[in-house]
């Protein structure tokens, strides 16, 4: 990876993971929002924690240098459900918050596929690019 691609890399991993963990405290407390859209989703309590664990770790494997390319596949997966459930079932504004959530959504969509396309290498069972 170049210098650039580093850096771009690590905006994209502390991006993803800061987010994940700012919602990670309106998940465990119960939140009225959080609440309502877990129960929209026929998913309260049990997805609510579970979507919250799962992005804690996702969060801290985004930020460890050799785990960078599992937490971000791990975010990716987490985070398509969260746009799909909007797409389908929440609506993009929930609860008048304008649209927040779904765009802190797509950020993090976003930066997690840069940040494991740029991490890619890292990935076990792919072959070794060829120079």
């Amino acid at each position: 990876m170049t210098k650039k691609q580093k850096i771009i890399s690590r905006v994209a991993q502390i991006v993803a993971a800061v987010i994940m963990l700012q919602t990670l405290f309106f998940k465990f407390s119960g939140a009225p929002e959080t609440i309502f859209i877990f129960e929209t989703m026929g998913l309260e309590p049990a997805g609510r924690y579970a979507t919250a664990i799962v992005e804690l770790i996702a969060s801290v494997l985004l930020l460890i240098p050799t785990t960078v390319w599992l937490g971000a596949g791990l975010s990716l997966g987490v985070i398509s459900g969260a746009i799909f459930s909007h797409l389908t079932k929440l609506g993009i504004v929930v609860m008048d918050d304008g649209g927040t959530l779904f765009i802190m959504a797509i950020v993090v969509f976003i930066c997690s596929a840069v940040a494991l396309y740029l991490n890619r290498h890292q990935i076990p069972l792919l072959p070794p690019r060829e120079s």
